[in-house]
C-alpha cells in the first residue's frame, strides 16, 4: 500500500512513531489555533452587525479568519517538511509562522482594546 503524499513518505526511511507522531500533534495544534481565529473572525463580525458598531471591527475580523486560513494552510506545509526532514535525518525547518502569528495577535488585541477604549471615552 502507497501512501501519500509520495513527496513526503516516498522519501528516507520510516522513522521512530514517535516521532512522526509528535509532527502530527503539533501540526493539529496549528489547525486548532487557525480555527480559532476564523471562529473568532466570525463572532467579531456578528457581534459587529447585531450591534452596529464600527467598520473597523468588521476589518478585524476579515483580517483574523484569512489569518486562521493562512495558518491551517501553513501546518499542512510545515507538517509536511518536518516530515521529509525527519524521515532523511536532517535538521527540522525554523518556525516561520510563530513571530508572525504573535505579532498579528498583538496588533490585533491593540486595534480592538483602542477601539474599546474610544467608546468608553466617546
Amino acid at each position: 500500500m502507497t501512501r501519500r503524499p509520495r513527496s513526503v513518505y516516498g522519501v528516507g526511511e520510516e522513522p521512530d512513531v514517535r516521532f512522526s507522531l509528535a509532527n502530527e500533534r503539533t501540526a493539529l495544534a496549528w489547525v486548532r489555533t487557525g480555527l480559532g481565529l476564523v471562529a473568532g473572525g466570525i463572532a467579531l463580525t456578528s457581534l459587529a452587525s447585531l450591534a452596529e458598531l464600527h467598520r473597523l471591527i468588521d476589518v478585524v475580523a476579515a483580517v483574523a479568519c484569512l489569518a486562521g486560513g493562512t495558518l491551517a494552510l501553513y501546518s499542512l506545509r510545515r507538517w509536511a517538511a518536518s516530515e521529509r526532514a525527519i524521515r532523511l535525518g536532517e535538521p527540522l525547518p525554523a518556525p516561520g509562522a510563530l513571530p508572525v502569528l504573535v505579532v498579528s495577535v498583538v496588533v490585533m488585541a491593540l486595534l480592538l482594546a483602542g477601539y474599546a477604549l474610544g467608546q468608553l471615552v466617546g
